[in-house]
């Protein structure tokens, strides 16, 4: 039985108050002003459309690697409004980081890094001799308040100085450099910090390489500390976010090779030490260096030429590494005192250290790091229960009982599913008389044999359908199209089952060679878009209702089963298949390879993917809360989404889709709710699966699109950018009006993901939002509708939420599931609160698992925990931005209702969201190209774990599972000079 812990503390530290101060002193390097005439006249030569700032990008590069000490900060935009600020900033105890001889070389090689065409040598050599002029000059001494800040805003929320996100967090992270190294029993952690740049959030601290005896050999990895600033709504005092993950390191080369395995379009991080400084005169650091390196067409490289691209020509101390020197022998540069050690990513393959770690190990070494708080600062107060009893909601999810009484619930759990589809497929396509029985039509397009008959057989067990439903008795018979047919009490199920021929299932037509432009690409899917549509036109069904969508189940090879990403031809398949008004689910064809083996688990996939492609049927059963009379009388649940376009290429910014659900549960009947999407051309919700159809027409990525802007790079692109931003907020803001208007008349709960929906709807931002009102436009804000209460989302995205761990006087220090809130906190005015579950099925470790040292278990053995992958569910922030207080609207019983909406009785594990919020996440797989093969609808996954296993901020094809940034897009918050809420400073 769990422990049921009464509090849990988090990652976490604040202010002691509002005016705690701490005033620490910099050498500061302003840009020159006098600079820019100069610069851009030298950029704009021979130019159709002149920038109108300097681009510092690639400087600011360089200044980070090659003077690790030294703080980049974003240069202030002038057409924002923007503070003066200086530009480059050092510790005052640091001795000389950027010498004048050094920083003069680097002029010279950024200059010829902007115009290296021959025909500039001229220009070039006046421009340097224009800046050598006016020489920028360190100014010493720099006072900086690193805590207190002006006043919070209008809601009460703390607004931090710019400067803080980056400076105080560095200050921070030098005070934990500064304690004794950490002691784990079998050895001590010794860190050393990482460079910051413009683009990088808060402060991260690096272990030396630790080893790991594995089966094939050794390999390595790091304990990793991330020291981030954070802002809580209605908080006025701001938080302090210590992270702690494991990164492992890449070092095993292939035998076929002799090099690393870096795939074709993928990047990776190098951290560098070099044995003396690069620059001549330069102080040594203790600090990291940091370069990319990815394939280029001669082999791989550094990215853009990297660093050492940059500075060809210029004396250094010690030449730059040779890219091919450390991909063919990575782990003498990694045990050679960390020279480079190159970031290990799953593209990469298998590794034999397990991601993560686990709670009690990450609560010894935070409060590790906690010690070097300063008096100003104090861990932020354990979270306790809210004194809302009943976690779970009124329907919870029955466990697995043993034989014969599992029999009798999975029966009594297939009558549940016949029930629920029946009910999605009459609001979907209302029967013809009160006589007749939903139908539901589905597809099986098979390659297999065995997997065709493991889907039937799965079908047969997921619905409890009794017979075969007449399936033939040849095998033969199934070279044609084959209709299987069973009659329950609630409906009728209609599987025609078809061989997916033609190559319909194969790689896309693209030209050969490793790389292929996005017109091809384009072509491609469109082309097989269409034979798919036409493929399922030919057998078409004359049972199947016209205007009701059906549903396929489509088996296809793994995303890794295609020669590359590009050939992948699933997004095409989707797209094709929702012209013929049907709504596709994949899974993948069993296959037997080195490390993997899908026969074995075939039986699994198949179920899971009829449950899932039901789902998109609008097949649910919904949480049904347990507040009684606390909430009020037929609340229905909103949600809104923010799906972002790309392009299936290198560039970014390229297009949005908003998406609203609306979840009005069925109050005669447990656990049954109308499931509904918004439909802006008809001004009107429709049934889910019918919005899902129609998103497929906005899957296609225009061609005019504005890429995300830089820090430094042209203006004339980011005035474009921003003006198609400004663009998009106020369409998003009248999409909102609209839809919000149909809201009114019926209590309704609008949810919001706040790391998704923000950056368009500007009011969920911290320093924007005011506790019981609304804005979505131009207007000032103003009261809620009398029927709307709004509550927004946060996740560990981005490490927005603390990491956490349940709190165990008598042991481990383990995980809870609850709702919990801030015991210092008034109860009546408490805003936000904070969601947990508990860990996944799946994953068996135990809490005390030690990735550091061997430990003895509960059964008084030695185990061995370093090779087993670690999984902290995460923490969720709920803030009740708005209710009616006066009305009895109570938010902690709104938060406690939207803590129930992620335990949706018919998934084994938590959601990592509410289901409404799930719900319209998911739409997002028919705007964007397909990420998991098997389209397995992923509960909580917002895990902790480390960045070299999880990809980068990207979207989510079933919420927090996060794509690979350069396949899909990113999660975008418009890049400023602020902190992560609301304007992040890492531009995507």
């Amino acid at each position: 039985m769990a422990r049921p812990y009464a509090s849990i503390r988090t990652a976490a530290a604040r202010p002691v108050s509002a005016e705690s101060s701490v005033v620490e002193r910099y050498r500061a390097l302003p840009f020159p002003e006098e600079w820019t005439g100069a610069l851009l006249t030298l950029c704009n030569a021979g130019r159709e459309k002149p920038l109108e700032s300097v681009p510092t990008f690639r400087m600011d590069q360089v200044v980070q690697t090659l003077a690790p000490d030294v703080l980049v900060r974003p240069r202030p935009n002038r057409h924002r409004g923007e503070d003066r600020d200086f530009w480059l900033y050092a510790p005052e105890d640091v001795p000389d980081p950027l010498p004048d001889m050094a920083l003069k070389g680097l002029l010279g090689a950024w200059l010829r890094d902007l115009r290296p065409e021959p025909e500039f040598r001229g220009l070039l050599s006046e421009t340097r001799s224009a800046l050598l002029e006016h020489p920028p000059r360190w100014q010493e001494g720099v006072p900086v308040e690193l805590l207190r800040h002006e006043r919070p805003t209008d809601g009460g929320t703390a607004a931090p100085d710019p400067r803080q996100f980056q400076l105080t967090t560095d200050w921070l992270a030098r005070r934990v450099l500064s304690l004794d190294p950490y002691d784990f029993g079998a050895g001590r952690l010794h860190f050393r910090a990482m460079p910051r740049g413009p683009r990088d959030q808060g402060a991260e601290l690096v272990s030396q390489a630790l080893e790991f005896e594995g089966d094939h050999g050794s390999e390595w990895f790091s304990v990793v500390l991330n020291i981030t600033l954070q802002t809580v709504p209605f908080d006025p005092l701001p938080r302090f976010h210590v992270h702690s993950h494991v990164r492992r390191y890449a070092t095993r080369v292939s035998a076929r090779t002799g090099r690393l395995y870096l795939p074709f379009g993928r990047r990776t991080t190098v951290l560098l030490r070099p044995r003396v400084p690069w620059l001549p005169g330069a102080p040594a650091s203790d600090r990291f260096a940091v370069a990319r390196l990815a394939w280029s067409r001669g082999g791989h490289d550094w990215v853009g030429g990297g660093p050492a691209g940059m500075l060809r020509g210029m004396s250094l101390t010690e030449s730059f590494p040779d890219a091919e020197a450390i991909l063919t022998d990575p782990q003498g540069w990694l045990t050679n005192g960390m020279r480079a050690a190159v970031l290990h990513s799953t593209a990469m393959g298998s590794h034999k250290v397990g991601a993560g770690l686990m709670t009690d190990q990450r609560s010894k070494i935070v409060e590790w790091a906690l010690e070097a708080l300063p008096e100003e600062l104090l861990p932020v107060p354990a979270l306790v229960r809210t004194r809302l009893s009943g976690s779970t909601p009124g329907n919870p999810r029955q466990e697995s009982s043993k034989e014969p009484v599992k029999t009798e619930e999975e029966r009594r759990r297939a009558e549940v599913r016949r029930d629920g589809t029946a009910f999605a497929l009459h609001h979907l396509s209302p029967a013809v008389s009160p006589g007749d029985l939903p139908v539901l039509e589905a597809r099986l397009l098979w390659q297999t044999p065995v997997m065709r008959g493991t889907a039937i057989a799965a079908l047969v067990a997921h619905l409890d359908l009794k017979g075969d439903g007449g399936a033939p008795s040849s095998e033969d018979a199934y070279d044609t199209a084959v209709m299987l047919e069973w009659q329950s009490p609630e409906l009728v199920v209609r599987l025609r089952c078809r061989r997916l021929t033609r190559s319909l299932g194969h790689d896309l037509a693209l030209p050969e060679g490793p790389r292929h432009s996005r017109d091809a690409v384009t072509t491609a899917i469109r082309d097989r878009r269409r034979e798919m549509a036409a493929f399922l036109a030919e057998e078409h069904s004359p049972s199947a209702t016209e205007s009701a969508p059906t549903l396929a189940l489509v088996e296809i090879d793994r995303a890794k089963d295609f020669t590359s990403a590009d050939h992948d031809a699933k997004f095409a398949l989707r797209l094709g298949c929702a012209d013929a008004g049907v709504l596709t689910q994949f899974m993948a064809v069993p296959k037997k390879a080195k490390g993997y083996n899908s026969e074995k688990n075939k039986e699994f996939r198949a179920a899971k993917a009829w449950d899932d492609g039901l789902r998109q049927l609008g097949v649910r059963v919904h949480p049904e809360h347990s507040l009684g009379e606390r909430l009020p009388r037929d609340m229905r649940y909103a949600a809104v989404w923010m799906v972002r376009r790309n392009r299936r290429s290198r560039t970014r910014w390229a297009g949005y889709v908003p998406v609203a659900v609306l979840v009005t549960p069925d109050r005669s009947r447990e656990g049954l709710a109308r499931v509904e999407g918004w439909d802006d051309e008809a001004r009107q919700w429709v049934p889910y699966p019918r919005m899902l159809l129609r998103l497929t027409r906005q899957a296609e990525v225009p061609t005019g699109a504005i890429p995300v802007p830089r820090d430094g790079e042209a203006p004339v692109a980011r005035l474009s950018w921003w003006a198609d931003m400004k663009e998009q907020r106020q369409a998003t803001e009248e999409w909102l009006q609209r839809v919000r208007r149909t809201l009114r008349g019926t209590p309704t709960l609008l949810l919001a993901h706040g790391q998704n929906m923000r950056s368009h709807w500007t009011w969920l931002q911290d320093g924007n939002v005011v506790v019981d009102k609304l804005r979505d436009g131009h207007a000032p804000s103003r009261r809620l509708d009398p029927d709307l209460r709004l509550v927004r989302v946060r996740t560990a995205r981005n490490r927005e939420t603390a990491q956490w761990w349940a709190v165990n006087p008598d042991g481990a220090n383990g995980l809870a599931a609850h709702l919990w809130t801030d015991p210092t906190a008034a109860p009546e005015s408490a805003r936000v609160f904070w969601s947990t579950t508990p860990k996944a099925r799946t994953f068996k470790l135990s809490v005390a698992a030690d990735k550091l040292a061997p430990r003895v278990n509960t059964k008084g053995k030695v185990t061995i925990d370093t090779d087993k992958a670690a999984w902290n569910p995460g923490l969720v922030e709920l803030a009740v931005l708005g209710c009616h207080p006066g009305d009895g609207d109570a938010p902690e019983a709104l938060a406690l209702a939207v803590h129930q909406l992620r335990q949706a009785p018919d998934l084994p594990d938590a959601l990592s969201l509410p289901l409404p919020l799930h719900l319209a996440g998911l739409a997002q797989e028919y705007v964007l190209p397909t990420v998991n093969d098997d389209g397995d609808e992923t509960t909580d996954t917002t895990t902790d774990a480390d960045p070299d296993t999880a990809a980068a901020p990207g979207v989510e094809t079933a919420p927090e599972q996060e794509a690979p940034a350069e396949q899909l897009t990113f999660d975008l918050d418009i890049p400023s000079r602020r902190g992560p809420e609301g304007a992040s400073t890492t531009t995507p």
